[in-house]
């Protein structure tokens, strides 16, 4: 069967995202990253709109990819000019892409409403752009823009757009959700029904405005597109755009169908965190394939189920994508994931032991007390290591004092000092922050670097606060879990307490902790 070509426009339509400012820099990254795994086509930006996307361009121009293709994108000529006088047009060209990509009106009411042109020239627009870009030797991808709502508008006017760009030698044409509001029923009938009247390749292009954006690719497919456009972790305007994570997974898993090389979908998990953490975004836990949690049990039943037979609940392995199983670890879930949890450790424990039975109760108690280690796996393993093993911690508190001032001129900022004891030795440090778990974070860290650079690697990723007994009011207790990340990995600590800067400084703690005990083994 036909390969699957991927166009990523994470860099373009992705950089639309709400609270998302790429620079060249993150660009360049990202790219590198989507063609390490085999990503076709990179659409890398609009080179006449900002001097941000030219720089992109012209990096590209003298540092070529190993395998993926980079497209420039733009639009078709404005209205009543020569494509050799657009200077759209022209800062295309002068992009040295190989490949552009340009859109063009497909629904009337825009051609009529928003250009605010006849629909004849809308076609010449088209048309004469599609031309121009062919006689330099680009390959032409056509975007047709609100395809469906036109096709449903006016389907005759549609198809009219579509065969301008064929008949000007546009190499595929890209049928586009732009208002993201079609079901996958409606997308694979029209789909169907271009067949008779285009002999070109289709593609597609979708937005998740109603949360189809994935279906409606995969019907489209289905229906005979051979392209598929979208972003990484369902980057977009609005909504987003079809997670290209997610359907490259559904055409490997599930369709037998080639996009990126099969050795590179093990891949797919790590390059997916890696633009979400260039792109300053969370990865969803629970995204297919590659999510935190798309293979991670908690009822009890459920994990002794997959330990005797894994596809009695996963319908495809974990290390397909590069993901895990997780035995979630709480109340619901008995003795089992504890047993397999001090596995992983090299403790053997036997789930009928009284150290098993000790451990499951002291969970419960903890969290009836309110802690959550679902969330939170690392002060999980920080807890069955206490319990099990000699621990010996690496640092010991002495004291901590933090406190908060706001000046005059309305300026606020928190103020932390600790006293530690480090091998015998006594550690003290001051420091300021933001907000007093900042500031408190700082000062721990700083006295501890001189013992232990390996800190330096880490930063807290996410800190999130939940009041337990709202009822209690201001003396309600807390629940704070910390997310913290190295080079190479992420881990979640959690505290509680009536105090929301001990339940902070228990979780910072555990963070560390935990940290300087991987770095051990």
């Amino acid at each position: 069967m036909e390969r699957i070509v991927i166009y990523d426009t994470t860099l373009r339509d992705g950089s639309q995202t709400e609270g998302i400012s790429f620079s060249v820099e993150d660009k360049i990254k990202i790219a590198r990253r989507l063609d390490e795994i085999g990503v076709a086509y990179i659409e890398g930006g609009w080179p006449g709109s900002n001097p941000k996307d030219q720089e992109f361009f012209r990096h590209f121009a003298e540092n070529k990819t190993r395998h993926a293709v980079i497209a420039a994108f733009g639009s078709t000529r404005r209205c009543g000019i020569k494509p050799i006088e657009d200077a759209n047009l022209l800062a295309l060209i002068k992009s040295q892409a190989e490949t552009i990509t340009i859109f063009g009106k497909t629904w009337d009411l825009h051609v009529t409403d928003v250009l605010k042109t006849t629909l004849e020239e809308n076609l010449m627009m088209i048309h004469d752009s599609v031309r121009f870009l062919k006689k330099k030797n680009k390959e032409v991808f056509y975007d047709a823009e609100h395809f469906f709502d036109g096709f449903r508008h006016n389907p005759e006017y549609a198809m009219r757009t579509l065969h301008a760009a064929q008949d000007a030698g546009a190499d595929v044409l890209i049928l586009c959700d732009t208002n993201g509001g079609f079901l996958p029923e409606d997308i694979r009938k029209t789909v169907l029904s271009l067949k008779n009247g285009i002999h070109i390749p289709l593609g597609i292009h979708c937005h998740n405005d109603l949360d189809m954006a994935v279906a409606n690719s995969i019907a489209a497919v289905e229906a005979g597109c051979i392209q598929v456009q979208g972003t990484f972790v369902g980057l977009g305007e609005r909504c987003g755009n079809a997670d290209l994570g997610t359907i490259i997974g559904i055409l490997y898993s599930k369709l037998q169908r080639k996009s990126i090389p099969d050795k590179n979908i093990s891949k797919l998990m790590d390059a997916a965190y890696f633009i979400g953490e260039v792109s300053n975004i969370k990865l969803s836990d629970s995204a297919p394939f590659i999510g935190h949690s798309a293979f991670a049990h908690k009822g009890g039943v459920h994990i002794d189920a997959v330990i005797k037979n894994p596809a009695a609940y996963e319908h495809i392995a974990p290390e397909v994508f590069g993901n895990h199983r997780r035995f979630v670890t709480s109340e619901l879930a008995g003795k089992m994931p504890i047993v397999l949890k001090a596995e992983k450790l090299n403790f053997k424990l036997d789930k009928k032991s009284p150290q098993a039975k000790a451990l499951l109760k002291q969970m419960q108690e903890k969290e009836r007390q309110g802690y959550q280690f679902e969330a939170a796996d690392a002060s999980f393993e920080l807890m069955l290591k206490r319990t099990l093993t000699r621990y010996k911690p690496f640092f010991k508190l002495e004291g901590f004092k933090v406190s908060t001032e706001k000046r005059f001129d309305g300026k606020v900022f928190a103020e932390a000092t600790v006293r530690l004891a480090v091998n015998g030795e006594e550690r003290f440090n001051a420091s300021t922050g933001d907000g007093p778990v900042d500031a408190l974070d700082r000062a721990l860290r700083t006295a501890l670097l001189p013992f232990y650079p390996q800190l330096q690697e880490m930063h807290l990723r996410d800190y999130k606060v939940r009041v337990l007994d709202p009822q209690e009011g201001t003396a309600a207790k807390v629940r704070v879990l910390i997310e913290s990340q190295d080079l190479h990995d992420s881990w979640t600590t959690v505290g509680v307490h009536e105090n929301i800067i001990e339940a902070s400084w228990e979780a910072l703690t555990d963070s560390i902790e935990y940290k300087l005990l991987k770095a051990k083994k």
